[in-house]
């Protein structure tokens, strides 16, 4: 597959600059991220494992007033900007990182030492400071033959509009002390239970001058050969006012309120780990947790890795080849650009406070971060981790069709009780997830329509866990008269995904054969055939696909075409809706 992203070579830049002498300040730490462990020695004695009190424990224990409690002793650091003070006991980034180190502390210390905290330390000159530490903590998992790891992350770094300011007022309470006291209350809430997985707590540095925290992990896990399952960053996850200027895709104008969205990021789109991971979050939280919430959530899988011209601590994992994503509010107060000189929002400014005293009191009474919010979307990232922690192996399966039907046929794990079968067509969402029982190794999907059909599996256990779902493969087929007749022309466009689309979309261009050609590029055009977009393709055998961005708060309906050597092969419409 070949992803054609207009800013990868950006990203990858930055791997030049590396950072080096990464190092875990406790042994015992980078020795259980590696699996080279004794689960006997981090049992619990009286171990917590089963997936349904799990998840009903971090429903019941999730407190919005406990982020409210980190929050608050977070903005008392003033300045957490990567090059700020590491000296201080009450202000700057290292006052604020041994902080949460003793949380972390105090969170082993009441569940039987089982969570071992540790600084990852690394040198990179970043703001005229040499050395710098991510803080993170383990939780050994119960199952040592799949030595895969979990890992959950914000950044706990501040900044004002100077990138190496350390004098301003940065408390950072949306960009991201939200991410971080996430952060902590998972540790403080999870840790008390048993995962079959390792799980790891971080709160990065860096991520304002270069994601450069982010970066220094996933290198140190690359170079131990730490095996990475998932990982889930947090960042600007706890605001819910829109601000003039919120990055797209984002919200619809000044001042509007979402409280019940949270929106999911990750890169690619056909066969992306990364988009099956949001889709297998959402599935655990609409299966486990919605129909136990008094307010429900929507969780929106989006189209691009992150937000226009932005970017966060999940894509050094991606660029190292492990599956990771983003969590991200729905609203935000800015696209935090605050060199423009006219910027009135409330990210990379001083103004990016816990709230505001509206009546003199002395007394903030007027939040920024919306407690009950943040603690909604703790909740989304407690229980899909957990149910990652705890599910089994992956399964992998070939895909047919026959007479009015899709085959799928498992190939690698076929022990298990249940099987789960995800099926999408138009969105990066599943349209239908089936269940199959009795021990079958092949399964039938009846078909009612034509179209193109993308499929993954997962395994379930005796215990009802799904494992993450299999790489995707997909099959375009006619429908008609009982019958499934699979398209096997060489090339074919394919509907954009999603359709209808927020302000991007992703069009898809299958090779199915041997292609052979001198030019090819996608057209769009307006409804009045103007062409307002074209981009140049190098196709490949397999799914080929590029993001378009159409623009912040727009709608309309356009055509989008293939063309090879000056013919148009197909075209088709496509819609924007705001």
């Amino acid at each position: 597959m070949k992803w054609i992203q207009t800013f990868l070579c950006c990203i990858l830049g930055y791997v030049a600059i590396a950072q080096s002498g990464m190092t875990s300040t406790d042994t015992t730490a980078a020795i259980v991220m590696m699996g080279n462990y004794s689960p006997a020695a981090y049992m619990p004695v009286a171990p917590v494992s089963d997936p349904y009190a799990i998840a009903a424990g971090v429903r019941d224990r999730i407190s919005a007033d406990s982020l409210h409690e980190w929050l608050n002793v977070l903005r008392t650091f003033r300045n957490r900007n990567t090059g700020s003070d590491t000296s201080s006991a009450e202000i700057g980034i290292g006052a604020a990182r041994r902080w949460i180190y003793s949380k972390f502390q105090q969170f082993s210390a009441e569940n039987e030492g089982r969570f071992i905290p540790s600084y990852l330390q690394f040198n990179k000159i970043i703001c005229s400071m040499a050395q710098h530490r991510n803080v993170f903590a383990v939780l050994p998992g119960t199952d040592t033959s799949d030595k895969s790891v979990i890992i959950i992350e914000a950044h706990m770094d501040s900044r004002c509009a100077d990138l190496c300011d350390t004098a301003c007022i940065a408390e950072g309470m949306e960009d991201n002390g939200s991410g971080t006291a996430l952060v902590i209350e998972l540790a403080r809430v999870m840790s008390r239970y048993a995962y079959r997985h390792t799980i790891v707590f971080m709160a990065t540095t860096g991520e304002e001058q270069g994601l450069d925290g982010a970066q220094a992990f996933a290198m140190y896990c690359q170079q131990h050969g730490i095996k990475i399952r998932g990982v889930m960053n947090n960042d600007v996850i706890g605001g819910i006012i829109c601000g003039h200027t919120s990055s797209a895709p984002g919200c619809p104008y000044f001042k509007h309120i979402d409280s019940t969205q949270v929106r999911l990021f990750s890169i690619g789109g056909f066969n992306s780990p990364h988009k099956g991971l949001c889709r297998f979050l959402k599935l655990e939280y609409k299966e486990m947790q919605l129909p136990f919430a008094a307010v429900p959530m929507t969780v929106s899988i989006m189209t691009p890795e992150d937000r226009t011209g932005r970017g966060g601590d999940h894509i050094p994992f991606r660029v190292l080849g492990y599956t990771a994503m983003r969590f991200t509010a729905a609203n935000e107060a800015g696209n935090a650009d605050v060199a423009t000189g006219t910027y009135e929002d409330r990210q990379h400014t001083s103004a990016d406070s816990l709230g505001i005293d509206t009546d003199g009191d002395g007394i903030i009474n007027d939040y920024f971060v919306d407690f009950n919010y943040l603690a909604r979307n703790t909740l989304i990232n407690a229980n899909g981790a957990a149910m990652m922690a705890l599910g089994p192996r992956t399964p992998d399966f070939t895909l047919t069709t026959s007479g009015g039907s899709l085959v799928v046929t498992l190939t690698a794990e076929t022990g298990y009780p249940q099987y789960r079968v995800g099926v999408r067509t138009t969105t990066f969402d599943w349209d239908s997830v089936y269940t199959f029982s009795g021990g079958a190794t092949a399964f039938n999907i009846p078909l009612s329509a034509s179209g193109n059909y993308i499929v993954s599996i997962a395994s379930v256990d005796d215990d009802g866990v799904e494992s993450l779902f299999s790489r995707e493969l997909q099959v375009s087929v006619v429908v008609g008269l009982n019958e499934v007749v699979a398209i096997t022309r060489p090339v074919a466009l394919l509907q954009n995904k999603p359709n209808p689309a927020d302000e991007s979309t992703m069009i898809s261009v299958l090779v199915n054969a041997g292609l052979h050609y001198k030019d090819a590029f996608i057209t769009i055009r307006d409804m009045s055939g103007r062409e307002v977009y074209r981009q140049p393709l190098e196709l490949s055998e397999g799914m080929n696909e590029i993001i378009y961005d159409h623009g912040y708060n727009m709608s309309g309906t356009y055509s989008y075409s293939l063309i090879l050597d000056g013919a148009i092969v197909e075209t088709r419409q496509m819609v924007f809706s705001n």
